[in-house]
């Protein structure tokens, strides 16, 4: 049975590490924050905020605090908050070990689309172009079909890059891939699910 959104975050927090500065993207990567446990990570929002703590519990979110993605939530005793000039510094200055990113699409050659569909009404880029260049590793996570059923996974992306080559591990609801040479491996698949219905439903050139 394929992953659901909090399945594939809690995947997702498993690849971070004690000690990382993480910055976490729109959408699924905003629910990692939930499931980092007992590891020392810290949490960096490009509106301006490192420390980030988890989602607030029903009753208790401050309409001050929220992330890049406009959701309400808390802060830690270490906390720090600063101007958005500062925090693409960071990001820019290779301060931020990893993002943790969603997309539209993935090229098997580790291509990223994330941030625009040409036609359709988007509220900007955000942080994405400069993180894909200024962070050591680069983690998306998004499911692995849209909404029409077609791959997510592809050969070549179709719409605008927000970077090329960038990334390095992806993680959808059917399992785990890593960005290798000539194509993707399959790292780890849902369970349930099938390295057959895995090829079935990717374009991208699996090795």
């Amino acid at each position: 049975m394929p992953w659901d959104r909090n399945q594939m975050a809690a995947r997702a927090a498993e690849e971070l590490e004690d000690g990382m500065y993480v910055n976490l993207g729109i959408g699924i990567p905003t629910l990692v924050a939930n499931y980092v446990g007992d590891k020392d990570i810290t949490l960096q929002s490009e509106n301006g905020m490192l420390g980030m703590g988890p989602f607030p519990f029903e009753g208790e979110e401050d309409p001050d605090l929220i992330n890049a993605g406009k959701k309400t939530i808390t802060e830690l005793n270490r906390t720090s908050y600063f101007d958005s000039a500062m925090s693409f510094g960071m990001i820019r200055g290779g301060k931020i070990a990893a993002a943790i990113l969603g997309a539209m699409e993935v090229a098997e050659n580790g291509d990223l689309a994330n941030w625009m569909i040409p036609g359709k009404l988007v509220k900007g880029m955000g942080g994405a172009m400069d993180l894909v260049a200024g962070v050591e590793k680069v983690v998306v996570v998004m499911d692995h079909t849209n909404k029409a059923g077609e791959t997510k996974l592809l050969k070549a992306c179709t719409l605008p890059l927000t970077g090329a080559g960038v990334v390095d591990r992806i993680i959808t609801d059917l399992g785990v891939f890593d960005v290798v040479e000539g194509g993707l491996r399959i790292v780890e698949c849902a369970p349930g699910v099938t390295e057959d219905e895995i090829r079935s439903k990717t374009e991208a050139t699996l090795v």
